[in-house]
């Protein structure tokens, strides 16, 4: 802990550790300030994991989400977007691949190859047995910005960054860490996810998991005030990552400024054809990817559509080169 003064976590604790049926939502302002104290470092080691297990039991409401959002983006200085390109696109990737392969880099370099600036924002590890992003990247040439002035240039020279949230946001990062003493992902898992990091609009794809918090996350982004123009997309994660999965069309669901559009419906089983994927170790990964870019294997359906979605949803028109 830092020399602040400790916070204490009992009261709050009192409410939101009773359990799935017997806990309370906090209300904004107590979750601002728990939170706050949490990356301040202000929170005893103990209290911590009651307050992340309790969360974990009890889930986290949109109120409660956007006070901690609040609290997360609190802890780093927005970054600021080329000025002579369209709306960021952010695309959080903290999991990685186990099963097949992680495609995240190839649906950032196909819309940076469109001019559109795409920052990736990840951990440099993504668990055992995962292949994380930044690996992938780093085997196409583009190393991880040590900072967010790096990044920004990036942007501005390549226009797809890669960013450790550790170089982000150092708070962020070591509530990231207590999975390793927990041993389950925590509140701060979600979050990473729906930063918006940077000073004017971006839009941001936010995937989800489990079914629950596909409605949490609705009932959030419903609020104009969570989903500021372009907005948000929002879809079911390939292995908990943005891209669409390549062997079958996922629904994507948007918001901007708390209006609803449904821009792709789900397709039962797989679409069309199975395409022909590489194996998920990262130099297989980024090779398959360099041959996708250079037209020498075709772009997977539901990427080709995912990014037509972007590149609308941004105000682009339709594309006919994916």
């Amino acid at each position: 802990m830092t020399s602040a003064a400790p916070f204490a976590c009992a009261p709050l604790l009192k409410i939101i550790a009773r359990g799935a049926k017997g806990a309370r939502a906090l209300s904004a302002d107590e979750t601002r300030t728990l939170f706050d104290a949490i990356l301040a470092d202000r929170v005893s080691p103990a209290e911590l994991g009651g307050v992340l297990i309790a969360y974990r039991i009890k889930g986290e409401t949109p109120v409660e989400l956007r006070a901690m959002l609040d609290a997360a983006h609190a802890t780093f200085t927005p970054l600021v977007a080329p000025a002579d390109a369209p709306p960021p696109v952010l695309l959080p990737s903290y999991n990685g691949a186990r099963k097949q392969p992680n495609l995240t880099p190839l649906l950032a370099l196909l819309l940076a190859r469109d001019g559109i600036p795409v920052l990736v924002h990840g951990q440099h590890h993504s668990g055992a047995n995962r292949v994380g992003t930044q690996a992938i990247f780093a085997e196409l040439g583009h190393p991880a910005s040590q900072s967010a002035a790096e990044a920004e240039e990036a942007l501005r020279t390549r226009r797809v960054a890669y960013l450790p949230i550790a170089a982000l946001s150092p708070a962020l990062e070591r509530l990231l860490e207590m999975r390793a003493a927990l041993g389950v992902r925590n509140s701060g898992h979600t979050v990473v996810k729906l930063l918006q990091p940077f000073a004017g609009p971006a839009l941001r794809l936010v995937n989800y998991t489990h079914p629950e918090y596909r409605e949490t996350l609705s009932e959030m982004f419903a609020d104009a005030t969570n989903s500021a123009a372009p907005g948000v997309l929002l879809a079911r994660g390939t292995e908990g990552e943005p891209v669409a999965d390549a062997r079958r069309q996922a629904a994507i669901d948007g918001f901007s400024d708390g209006a609803y559009r449904s821009w792709q419906e789900a397709e039962e089983g797989a679409t069309g054809v199975p395409p022909s994927l590489p194996a998920a170790d990262a130099p297989a990964t980024a090779r398959w990817i360099e041959a996708v870019l250079a037209g020498e294997v075709p772009v997977p359906a539901p990427i080709a559509r995912q990014v037509e979605v972007i590149r609308q949803a941004i105000g682009l028109s339709a594309s006919s080169t994916h």
